[in-house]
């Protein structure tokens, strides 16, 4: 008798599922935004998205339309997120520039930070936010702690 593997292939041990609020639409962001791979889509009756599956880069990522009745609500409709999703990708600037140009709105620019990545954060339309990285510096833990107190000394308050 074959064994079920507990976890599936393709999956890692945490896996975002996102409520949106216009899966469909959410998904053809996704695949705009960040190259998503949509690799199941099971409706219901009305139409709306029960649950999506997609890929991004190694990554699964799992979505689903609101339903208030449910408890289910999208960041547009409880007004906020309180979660970044990240995502490590080989050319955080090109990667960051496909984002904004499908229509992801910028939180934070995209920069060389003190821990050693290109880092930026932007929300996309749907209230779901999103950090792009690139490391692009291995750093000792002596090292990130160095960096760390030279960046928050240069802040105004400090």
């Amino acid at each position: 008798m074959p064994t079920v593997k507990p976890i599936p292939d393709g999956f890692h041990t945490i896996t975002p599922h996102l409520v949106v609020k216009g899966a469909a639409k959410a998904i053809d962001f996704y695949k705009a935004a960040f190259g998503a791979e949509e690799l199941s889509r099971h409706a219901m009756p009305d139409g709306s998205i029960m649950h999506a599956l997609l890929k991004i880069g190694d990554s699964m990522l799992m979505l689903n339309d609101e339903f208030p009745q449910m408890g289910a609500k999208g960041p547009t409709s409880i007004g906020g997120t309180s979660v970044t999703l990240n995502l490590y990708v080989q050319d955080a600037d090109k990667s960051w520039a496909r984002a904004t140009k499908a229509g992801a709105t910028v939180k934070m620019p995209i920069a060389d930070m003190f821990w050693g990545d290109r880092y930026g954060k932007v929300k996309d339309p749907f209230g779901h936010e999103w950090s792009i990285a690139t490391k692009i510096r291995d750093m000792t833990p002596e090292e990130m702690e160095e960096a760390q107190k030279a960046a928050f000394a240069q802040q105004p308050g400090r």
